[in-house]
């Protein structure tokens, strides 16, 4: 079974993650059969200093997570490799960082995701605990 954006149900809503007064937050909208729209925006002392725009779409293939950094000219494509009833694995092995982007449901509450790949020669991985907030 290909990947496909209505097992993503469990994404949509607001999520959050508090490092040391970091605030990160990921919007995503109503998951339909082709498309769920994101943004992601990190906050520090009340100043925004980063956001990026995200989207899974259906391409007639299966499922590509696009992302749109604040600070990146074109956006990047990462394929569905999985996508089940509590996780979302997304792929592509040309570009520089991250290769794989992660989610998983820990359970109602909780999310975690992860970006991670090769960088400079190293596997590296970077991990985003949130924790699901009331979208204001």
């Amino acid at each position: 079974k290909k990947p496909s954006i209505s097992d993503l149900g469990w994404l949509s809503g607001c999520w959050q993650m508090n490092d040391n007064g970091k605030i990160t937050t990921e919007r995503w909208g109503m998951t339909t059969s082709n498309l769920i729209i994101g943004v992601s925006q990190t906050v520090k002392d009340g100043k925004s200093t980063a956001f990026e725009f995200l989207r899974v779409v259906d391409n007639g293939h299966g499922a590509i997570y696009v992302a749109k950094p604040a600070d990146a000219k074109t956006e990047t494509a990462f394929m569905g490799k999985k996508i089940t009833a509590n996780e979302a694995i997304f792929e592509n092995l040309k570009h520089d960082f991250p290769q794989r982007i992660i989610y998983r449901l820990q359970n109602k509450k909780s999310l975690f995701a992860r970006i991670e790949g090769t960088k400079d020669g190293k596997e590296m991985g970077i991990d985003f605990p949130m924790t699901r907030i009331k979208c204001e």
